[in-house]
């Protein structure tokens, strides 16, 4: 187990950390480039979509082929979408390679595929403090690589930073064998098929809930990692500021993710996730109403820290516990879907209605309502396992 949870770990590192930071190049791509916010943001977009839309499609190949051909292939594929970013001369290039390339190979180098993995291999009463663990390295990948990545902007230019990354993308091909497993195909037949998985999960009240929630969770997240640095030059902050900031957010969210995985053992999952949406409400509404310093950020980021990602092992431990682990990936892959789909207009709607208004007011306020309608539809979750009175043929 401890050699799944460091290869799991590090590649989500990695790959999440990497995304974290991509806030960094707004300002200096659309500035060189002469493109408005919104080209940016609108590639940003594409890219979480992207991210969830081929989230099932990946996770699906990993229930039944193993993880690590779906992470070799994900891993050239996010390089090669690195490089392109940094030589995209065009908007439409630039969405191409940022939004196309790195949104689907995500899908296959971050949660749903390593947690398909763990949830194949650890044990049900270990599994959600493992997930916890995995995320937390993503959560501490942020922490690591946003400094490193406003460094490698600062001395070698944007345009270069991007093509380091791209090459140190490619340390997720060995990385991944240490997450090989035995293909799943051979116990098919003793199992549901991929349509009944589907028919089930979605005819499940509690599962459409979930992924209710989770469209909230990537609407916050994608919205603060990639506007908040604008934001806060535009209030006149230096952007050291907003570097500190993200990296703060990485480094709580290591407390906050690890933390949650810790307290499911004690507490109802979906009565952690309901005060996680609340609790962001609530620090939205105090960041926004108060007067903006550069220790109001700090301590805004380090709350929204310990808030980011800790939905993350609650969501998928309990998708786990419903429906079980053959189809972990893949039902997951549709949780994260509407996630991606939050994270989409998290990142658009910011930019549209920035250039549309010349403030971020009305996307503050939107979070707020938002998290307060998540937090209330996590309360009705029936985390039980679901009742199936008799094994439905492949």
């Amino acid at each position: 187990m401890f050699q799944l949870l460091l290869c799991g770990g590090l590649i989500v590192t990695l790959s999440m950390g990497i995304r974290h930071g991509f806030g960094l190049w707004l300002l200096p791509m659309t500035t060189e480039r002469g493109w408005s916010r919104e080209t940016f943001a609108f590639a940003m977009a594409v890219q979480n979509l992207l991210f969830g839309l081929a989230g099932p499609l990946a996770g699906l190949w990993a229930d039944r082929k193993g993880a690590f051909p779906v992470l070799i292939v994900s891993g050239t594929v996010y390089a090669l979408g690195l490089v392109g970013m940094a030589l995209a001369p065009t908007g439409t290039l630039f969405t191409l390679s940022a939004g196309l390339l790195i949104g689907v190979a995500q899908s296959g180098c971050t949660y749903a595929v390593v947690f398909g993995v763990i949830a194949r291999n650890v044990p049900a009463e270990k599994r959600t403090w493992a997930m916890a663990a995995a995320a937390a390295a993503g959560s501490f990948g942020q922490f690591l690589m946003v400094p490193v990545e406003n460094g490698l902007i600062n001395a070698w230019g944007w345009q270069a930073a991007l093509l380091i990354l791209g090459v140190a993308a490619l340390a997720i091909l060995p990385l991944s064998w240490g997450l090989k497993e035995a293909p799943q195909e051979a116990a098919a037949s003793a199992q549901q098929s991929v349509a009944a998985a589907l028919r089930e999960a979605f005819a499940y009240p509690s599962f459409r809930l979930l992924t209710a929630g989770y469209f909230v969770c990537g609407f916050h997240l994608v919205f603060i990692g990639v506007h908040m640095p604008s934001y806060l030059k535009d209030h006149g902050l230096s952007p050291t500021v907003a570097t500190v900031a993200l990296a703060l957010i990485g480094l709580f969210n290591v407390f906050g993710t690890f933390g949650a995985g810790l307290l499911s053992k004690h507490f109802a999952k979906r009565h952690l996730l309901a005060a996680i949406y609340g609790a962001r409400a609530l620090a939205i509404l105090l960041f926004v109403a108060l007067p903006l310093t550069p220790w109001s950020v700090y301590v805004f980021a380090s709350l929204m820290g310990l808030l980011w990602l800790s939905t993350v092992p609650l969501t998928n431990g309990i998708v786990a516990q419903i429906f079980g682990v053959r189809y972990m990936a893949m039902l997951g892959g549709f949780v994260f879907l509407s996630h991606q789909v939050g994270s989409f207009l998290g990142a658009w709607l910011g930019g549209r209605l920035y250039d549309m208004t010349g403030s971020y007011d009305v996307m503050w306020w939107i979070s707020v309502a938002l998290g307060v309608f998540a937090a209330l539809i996590n309360l009705p979750v029936r985390e039980a396992p679901i009742a199936r009175p008799a094994v439905q043929p492949a």
